[in-house]
């Protein structure tokens, strides 16, 4: 792992615990380093031993195609972000949603045996990973809950108002996708 990444990990460590330099270099031994150029697959539905991916630069999206051919956005991941399939990581078997990169994206990535036995080992970064997980699961919360009671108007106001960042780098089409609406709907509701 390059120096860059290894400061981004820690300091994404240190927004909740305190690692001391021997606990912190023993858990970035556990992270392999992948560079991914633009449009390419980080997971592919069907694949297997899928590990979880922190990302370290770049933009990528989760996403499921239905039988039409439709592409069902589940969730962006930027820099400082956690992504995978975590059906696939946390049960086994075959992806079932496809991840693939927005930007080109240099990502950390970790196994499943390789995270619990390092959360085992420094009970902190348990604790880090349950809290990071608990932000996960009320932000899908909230998606959720905005897809089924707002508006397009309602839900792109959302998602700028959490997401300004994201609004430059996302292009039209996938921002789109991302909130049910037509790239038509999208560029009204823009203006």
């Amino acid at each position: 792992m390059d120096s860059i990444a290894k400061e981004k990990l820690r300091n994404h460590f240190q927004e909740l615990i305190s690692l001391s330099d021997e606990e912190f270099e023993y858990a970035a031994s556990f992270y392999h380093q992948k560079h991914f150029k633009k449009h390419q697959f980080v997971v592919q539905e069907d694949q297997l031993e899928v590990p979880e991916y922190f990302v370290v630069s770049g933009l990528v999206k989760a996403y499921s195609t239905n039988f039409e051919g439709k592409d069902h956005i589940l969730q962006f991941a930027m820099e400082d972000w956690w992504v995978t399939d975590y059906n696939a990581f946390y049960n086994g078997g075959k992806a079932t949603i496809n991840i693939d990169c927005i930007e080109e994206c240099d990502l950390l990535y970790i196994s499943l045996e390789d995270k619990d036995h390092i959360c085992s080992e420094i009970h902190k970064l348990e604790h880090f990973f349950r809290v990071k997980s608990n932000k996960g699961y009320v932000a899908l919360q909230k998606r959720i809950l905005t897809l089924l009671n707002k508006d397009a108007s309602g839900r792109y106001d959302e998602f700028i108002r959490l997401y300004p960042s994201l609004v430059q780098r996302i292009p039209k089409t996938i921002l789109a996708s991302y909130l049910g609406v037509s790239r038509e709907t999208l560029s009204r509701l823009g203006k």
